[in-house]
């Protein structure tokens, strides 16, 4: 079989890693990277034996030796790479969030859906080993709480991604789809958030925490920070078990699991099987099946978490 080939869309740092993990990959390669740069296309072209760079996006969809395209640039340039990939016909990995918006999601994903070409968002942690074992396993009994957080000390600046709107900034965008991620693929979507934080001069959210409220008293607690260091991990407590995630919890190398009628139960990550390498192999397995949709990172379970971050954004003052 020939090896299933993506174009990279962007150069930054995420593109640089999920490229590395496309190369380790058996039976994948990088056939081509494009950017606004021709310069920087280039040189990560050469860094990952790509033999063609491109200075536009559009270009980079049109190319035949494309399987499948992954979408690294900021949230606010996600529905315009991701719009030259579905009209090329190319499978599209697009970087978390799915869009810097809820129109931009939906308009993405009816876009796709009218195509039928495969799109899914890069939720890494859902394809974590580590989380799916947490998320599969029977021993918890009921879930009755999820506590999660996520949270740095970044000095502000209104000209970076994360603190400037017109790039899609926020720490709840960026950061917090993650345990707002963790609760919805453990409990689902919830009755409804209750949250509050605060502002950056520039307008885009700093920080948030709070409460989602699930029926029957059932709750996740979330905190997300640009402002401050968190512990960024998480604990799952259920009727019989509970999972203490360690930090970072999106991407977890150790998970202790313990009971009162069990021994503590320690989960350690294979090293060479995270969950870039899970996300590629998701793509490669629905474009050769025909598939257009991940049953692991349903399109209907994004616009959802993009709807409930949306809302959890218009509460904040």
């Amino acid at each position: 079989m020939r090896d299933f080939t993506w174009g990279i869309a962007a150069t930054g740092g995420i593109a640089r890693t999920v490229g590395a993990a496309i190369v380790a990959e058996p039976g994948m390669r990088v056939a081509a990277v494009g950017s606004r740069s021709l310069v920087r296309a280039r040189a990560l072209a050469d860094e990952l034996g790509a033999e063609s760079a491109y200075d536009s996006y559009e270009a980079l969809c049109a190319d035949p030796a494309v399987d499948a395209v992954y979408v690294a640039t900021p949230h606010a340039q996600h529905l315009e790479v991701a719009e030259a990939a579905i009209a090329a016909g190319k499978s599209v990995l697009c970087e978390k969030p799915l869009a810097a918006g809820v129109a931009d999601a939906e308009r993405m994903v009816a876009l796709a859906r009218a195509a039928g070409v495969f799109l899914m968002e890069a939720m890494w942690m859902r394809f974590n080993p580590l989380i799916q074992r947490v998320a599969a396993d029977p021993r918890f009994g009921e879930i009755r709480s999820v506590r999660a957080s996520f949270g740095f000390a970044l000095p502000y600046d209104p000209a970076h991604r994360l603190w400037a709107p017109e790039l899609g900034g926020g720490a709840l965008l960026d950061l917090g789809i993650y345990p707002f991620g963790l609760a919805q693929l453990l409990l689902g979507m919830p009755e409804g958030p209750r949250v509050t934080g605060s502002l950056a001069p520039s307008g885009v959210d700093a920080e948030a925490g709070g409460v989602l409220l699930y029926p029957g008293g059932r709750r996740a607690l979330v905190d997300v920070s640009l402002l401050a260091h968190h512990p960024n991990d998480a604990s799952v407590v259920g009727t019989s078990m509970r999972a203490d995630i360690r930090a970072p919890f999106w991407a977890p190398e150790r998970v202790l699991l313990s009971g009162p009628s069990m021994e503590p139960e320690e989960l350690v990550l294979d090293p060479a099987d995270n969950g870039y390498a899970g996300e590629l192999r998701e793509v490669r397995a629905a474009t050769a099946e025909g598939r257009t949709e991940s049953t692991i990172m349903p399109l209907d379970e994004s616009l959802a978490m993009m709807g409930l971050l949306a809302d959890a954004r218009g509460q904040l003052s």
